[in-house]
This record gives structure tokens, C-alpha cells and sequence, in this order.
């Protein structure tokens, strides 16, 4: 029987989180859609006892499904790896630090109830515990994806969200290797509407996303969602040129006069303007051309190593690979009620376009 609701959370190095994470994601499922409901826990190539906690805590509860990547992908692609194989018909996105409440799942349900829609984001009206820098380059990234991008993608909002599993057939359908899952979301359509709430602070650990990292996704979001940046090098081009114009007949006058032009300053220093601008213009080209082959190996975006659950695994995951032996059903440690309510096994099923036999 296939579960009304899936909580995927992708975790890296998060082993202060977990146990109140799991306490907190299952008491909120329980109380919004009773006992048909699962928790996919990834396990992003962790360094600290993440993975040995996720076991332990699959032996406990039997509706936990438990994923085991074979190194760090980053958090976009075990999210990606979660969604590939959780089973509900609606599916919440959170992240394991407890910024968000999950406890406001039952409110997010009945929003998308009450809206008939295929997604509900969460979208943050304050962010507790985080710097001033955080907030403010937060709050200027998206006011610049916005403004560039082909698509609405909505200010303040994270990856937490609820989806429909129509939502979510689409999006396991979209191979990109570098992923901005909720420009993703954004881009496929169908009625989204927002969810208010205010964001906590992190629970316990320190955040995953240093600078370099946010650097990193501000240019997948911005390459992957807008051409814009090579229009502004055609404008750089154009608008260079021009003002070669006014230096030529400078220079044209000057000879025409007989005079020489007066200094190696200025022809030094227009010499590594244009210098500077064609790099510039070349490292934009070269991400997009990067984008570009990265795509066209076709590889797995993930591969998953081990795998804990009661439920049968898809036959065919979209856009990864399972190891042949990963499966593995845990020894569950239940009471008598928990064994009356364990989930049955669903059956295999193929999700979304054709991926990689495990």
C-alpha cells in the first residue's frame, strides 16, 4: 500500500540532529495523516556517525527508509536521490537542521487542500540566527534571479515545500547535472502558492553552506536559469567598441597633425581593460560550454550505495544509479502495536522517464 505522504530529508554530517529530527518529522506525520506515511533520510557521504544513527533508528521505526550515498554529491543531488525513491502522493522537503518546523506540515496540507495545489513553499518572513551578511546577500541573490531569470522563481524561499506527485513525476523527468531544485519546481508550472512562516534557528551543528558554496550555487541558479549574463557581454562588447571610437580619431588626428601620441600610460592601461573584459567574458562563455559538457556524459547524478527499508525499491530510478546489492531490509526492533502497523512492501514500480537498472 503505498503511503499518502513521503518527508524526504537529505542529511551530511548532521548526527546532533537526528534523533530530535526523527522525534519531531514522525510525531508531525502522525498527527497529519495518522500512520500512512514514510521518512526518507539520505545519508550524503557524511564524515561523523550519520549513517550509524540512520541504522539504528531504521531498526526502531519501520517506516523510515534509509539512504546511503557512495560519497558527498552535494545537497542537491541527495535531495534528487531522495525524491527518486520515496512512494507518496505528496511529498514534504525539509532540510535535517530543524530551521524549518515541521510541525507545520499539517497547515501545508490543508493549504494545498484548500488551493488545489500541486506544490506549497515555504516562503521565510524572518531568519533567526543567522548573520546580517547572510541575510543581506541572501536577500540580494534572489532580487538578482529574479530579475534575470526566465521564470518566477519567488523571493525568500528555500527548498522546503510540499509536492504533489504529479508535481514531482515532472521533475524527476529533468536531467541537469547542476541542479537549482527549486528553480526546478519553479520552472515546471501548475498551481504553486506560498506558505508564510518564520524560520528557527538551527538546532544543533554548523551550517554546510560556507561561502564557497553559496558562490557556487548562486552561479548554477544564475547559469542554469538565464542567458543573461552572455547578453551582458555582447552589451560589453558593443559598448567597447563604441568608445574605440573617439580614441581612433584621436589617434587619427594626432597623425594627421604630425604629432605623436604623448605616454605608453594610456595604451598600457586601455591594453589591460580589454584584457581584463575579454577574460571576463571568456570565464562566462567557459561556464555555460562547462554546463555544457558536464551534461553531455550522460552520467548518473548519484549513486546509491546501501538502502534501508521495509518498502521494495523502484524497479528503474530516474537519473541515478543503485548498487545491485544496496537493498537491505532492517531488523526491526517493534512492539506488538508497531508490528500491527507496519507498512506492507509496495510493489516495484518505474518512476518517471527510464533511469539505470539497480
Amino acid at each position: 500500500m503505498q503511503p499518502d505522504l513521503s518527508v524526504v530529508i537529505p542529511c551530511y554530517n548532521e548526527q546532533e540532529c537526528l534523533h530530535e529530527l526523527h522525534a519531531r518529522v514522525s510525531a508531525a506525520c502522525q498527527d497529519a495523516v495518522g500512520e500512512r506515511y514514510e521518512i526518507v533520510l539520505i545519508n550524503d557521504g557524511s564524515r561523523d556517525r550519520t549513517w550509524a544513527i540512520m541504522q539504528e533508528l531504521a531498526s526502531r521505526d519501520p517506516r523510515l527508509m534509509c539512504v546511503n550515498l557512495s560519497r558527498n554529491h552535494g545537497h542537491q543531488l541527495a535531495l534528487t536521490a531522495g525524491l527518486s525513491v520515496c512512494h507518496g502522493e505528496r511529498i514534504l522537503v525539509i532540510d535535517a537542521d530543524l530551521q524549518d518546523p515541521p510541525e507545520l506540515l499539517g497547515d501545508m496540507l490543508a493549504c494545498m487542500e484548500a488551493e488545489q495545489a500541486d506544490v506549497v513553499y515555504g516562503q521565510r518572513r524572518q531568519r533567526e540566527g543567522e548573520t546580517v551578511f547572510k541575510k543581506a546577500s541572501a536577500a540580494a541573490f534572489y532580487r538578482l534571479l529574479s530579475s534575470m531569470a526566465e521564470i518566477d522563481i519567488p523571493l525568500n524561499t528555500g527548498d522546503f515545500r510540499l509536492m504533489s506527485r504529479r508535481a514531482l513525476d515532472v521533475f524527476l523527468a529533468m536531467p541537469e547535472q547542476s541542479r537549482f531544485v527549486r528553480g526546478m519546481v519553479s520552472w515546471i508550472g501548475m498551481k504553486q502558492v506560498p506558505f508564510l512562516y518564520d524560520r528557527a534557528e538551527r538546532f544543533a551543528g554548523v551550517t554546510k553552506y560556507p561561502l564557497r558554496k553559496m558562490i557556487r550555487f548562486a552561479i548554477d541558479a544564475i547559469t542554469g536559469f538565464s542567458i543573461s549574463p552572455l547578453r551582458w557581454a555582447s552589451h560589453a562588447g558593443l559598448w567597447l567598441s563604441l568608445l574605440t571610437i573617439p580614441l581612433f580619431i584621436y589617434v587619427l588626428a594626432g597623425w594627421v597633425g604630425g604629432k605623436t601620441v604623448p605616454g605608453w600610460t594610456s595604451v598600457i592601461l586601455a591594453v589591460t581593460i580589454l584584457g581584463a573584459v575579454q577574460m571576463i567574458m571568456l570565464g562566462l562563455l567557459g561556464e555555460y560550454v562547462g554546463r555544457l559538457y558536464m551534461q553531455s556524459k550522460t552520467r548518473p547524478l548519484f549513486v546509491i550505495k546501501d538502502v534501508l527499508s521495509l518498502r521494495a525499491m523502484p524497479m528503474r530510478v530516474p537519473l541515478g544509479y543503485v548498487a545491485s546489492d544496496a537493498f537491505q531490509q532492517p531488523n526491526i526492533q517493534a512492539t506488538a502495536h508497531d508490528a500491527s502497523n507496519m507498512p506492507e512492501a509496495a510493489p516495484l514500480r518505474s518512476v518517471g522517464r527510464v533511469g539505470r537498472l539497480a
